[in-house]
């Protein structure tokens, strides 16, 4: 089972057993995932569970998602989104691949947010893009970042852009496995998430905070 890192499996347990249920289609769509040769790409339930709050104490209406995979992430925020403002509540998913979204879809309307998400496969950054050009900046409240590490300050652009005052943004695996924190590693990867990590401190932009929720969270909140 996905768990965050450095966590037993006593204390994966206790926190599911802790935290809520996860909605069915949840349930099934981390089970089912962790039985396929990427499941480590998949985030874990308690931050799942992290993250349908923070969509709440938002009020999240509007959302994007950078990194779709089989669709988890994306799955636990349209959720809580559509219990808060049914058929007016959308995702914006940004991803690839035609294979894993495909898995996406299906649990999407298993659950029933299929309507609520647009799946756009090509480049995030042409997507964001698009929808910068389209009138939609400052039309978001909450944005998740979970794909190609050496993107991520691209993302981290457009997606300011694209957040309203006081908007929040997740970039998942900030931790890297502990790799950011080993000097002798300097591959593009972990180069890109140290610069990142730099860059938001230092951001008068937004308030920030790298937390060790999952791979590692860094949450910034648009000033």
């Amino acid at each position: 089972m996905s768990s965050s890192l450095g966590l037993s499996s006593d204390v994966v347990a206790y926190l599911a057993a802790a935290n809520p249920p996860e909605h069915p289609v949840l349930a099934r769509c981390r089970a089912e995932t962790q039985a396929l040769p990427m499941a480590q790409m998949q985030i874990s339930a308690e931050q799942g569970a992290f993250m349908q709050v923070v969509a709440r104490m938002l009020h999240a209406k509007r959302a994007f998602e950078v990194g779709v995979f089989t669709g988890y992430s994306s799955l636990a925020t349209a959720l809580v989104m559509q219990d808060m403002h049914g058929k007016q509540a959308r995702l914006l998913a940004c991803d690839v691949s035609e294979e894993w979204t495909a898995k996406a879809r299906g649990y999407w309307s298993d659950a029933g947010v299929g309507d609520l998400v647009d799946l756009q496969l090509r480049p995030a950054a042409e997507t964001l893009d698009q929808r910068i050009a389209a009138g939609e900046a400052g039309a978001y409240d909450l944005g998740f970042i979970d794909a190609d590490k050496t993107g991520y300050d691209s993302y981290y652009e457009r997606g300011l852009t694209l957040l309203r005052q006081g908007g929040v943004m997740l970039f998942d695996n900030v931790l890297w496995s502990g790799r950011v924190a080993d000097p002798k590693d300097t591959t593009p990867d972990t180069l890109a998430l140290r610069a990142l990590a730099g860059k938001v401190k230092a951001d008068p932009r937004v308030h920030a905070a790298m937390t060790n929720i999952g791979d590692g969270l860094l949450i910034c909140v648009k000033r």
